[in-house]
């Protein structure tokens, strides 16, 4: 059985072992893989593995073999599911490998847009502190989190872990779901998207990205936000219109953004939200600690494990 993973090194860059996965079938692990070598490179395999390489219809076609793909990941937008499902290929994702990864991502965000840590930080290796007349200062406004409110749009799994930190910082919780679980975390109150927008002193997506909700972050939504308010994003880039973001950072409408993903990534130099003000992005690494990123890894060896003992598990299509 050969098996290729087609973009291995995000998952991998060298710090976990492909030897599990080597134990189920002749392996080969490619860093990255360009759309036109997709084919060529999967030609043989009964089992693919991708994490942002598109399987596209015309590649799956294109592929007598294979009877497997295992996404790298949660998202699984990059398989063409419904062709999978025709030419019977079963398509696994990994549904949990994260969640306290990216809740604590969420707060690198908030702590650094209230406290700032980083600029004071470079600034007394800068030589400001040494010189300074007074024991300490200070160039931002410093916030305390206890008492402000936490609005999280989105309460899955990764949703209830960041108000579980909300609470243990003294912050007030509000929720948005269309599903929402059937009981509450202490502390936490279910109300509608514009009540939480508009009381929220920091606003966390969390949800994924549908038809319905790409761009629902705009203009009109960020115009009911507090000019106090913060907006952290590190669910889906494209849930944020980023040309009103922008336009409303620049206008100082709300406080700051910290966003750890954008519609296009890596995004494009013109993207307005690399020069916005008071806006932090970090390259889409909330899941990337060392500890997430082998629950992966396991989970990603369990489907296909689950799958060759005719049981497949994380089935997407």
């Amino acid at each position: 059985m050969r098996i290729v993973v087609l973009d291995g090194y995000t998952l991998n860059p060298g710090d976990l072992s492909w030897d599990a996965l080597s134990a189920l079938g002749q392996c080969v692990v490619h860093d990255r893989t360009a759309p036109p070598e997709v084919v060529a490179r999967a030609q043989d395999a009964e089992i693919v593995f991708t994490n942002k390489t598109v399987l596209d219809r015309a590649a799956l076609q294109s592929l007598p073999k294979l009877r497997y793909i295992g996404v790298l990941a949660t998202g699984y937008n990059v398989v063409d599911v419904r062709a999978a499902r025709e030419r019977n290929i079963v398509v696994t994702n990994i549904p949990t490998y994260g969640t306290r990864s990216v809740a604590q991502h969420v707060f690198a965000l908030l702590l650094e847009l209230t406290q700032h840590v980083a600029h004071h930080a470079r600034t007394v290796r800068d030589g400001c502190w040494s010189t300074s007349p007074d024991f300490c200062y200070w160039h931002y406004p410093l916030i305390e989190l206890e008492g402000l409110t936490m609005g999280i749009v989105g309460f899955g799994r990764i949703g209830q872990a960041v108000a579980t930190l909300a609470t243990a910082f003294g912050m007030n919780a509000l929720a948005h779901d269309l599903y929402p679980p059937p009981a509450l975390p202490p502390g936490v109150q279910l109300v509608d998207l514009d009540v939480l927008f508009a009381q929220s002193d920091v606003v966390s997506l969390h949800c994924p990205l549908t038809t319905e909700n790409k761009g629902f972050v705009n203009a009109r939504r960020l115009a009911t936000m507090k000019k106090s308010a913060f907006l952290i994003n590190t669910s889906r880039g494209p849930l944020v219109d980023e040309a009103d973001l922008a336009a409303a950072l620049e206008a100082d409408q709300i406080a700051g953004a910290g966003l750890d993903v954008l519609a296009v990534e890596p995004p494009r130099a013109d993207n307005p939200l690399l020069t916005a003000r008071n806006c932090l992005i970090t390259p889409h690494i909330a899941w990337a600690t060392h500890a997430a990123r082998a629950r992966l890894m396991h989970i990603a060896v369990a489907n296909l494990r689950a799958f060759l003992d005719g049981r497949p598990v994380n089935v997407v299509n």
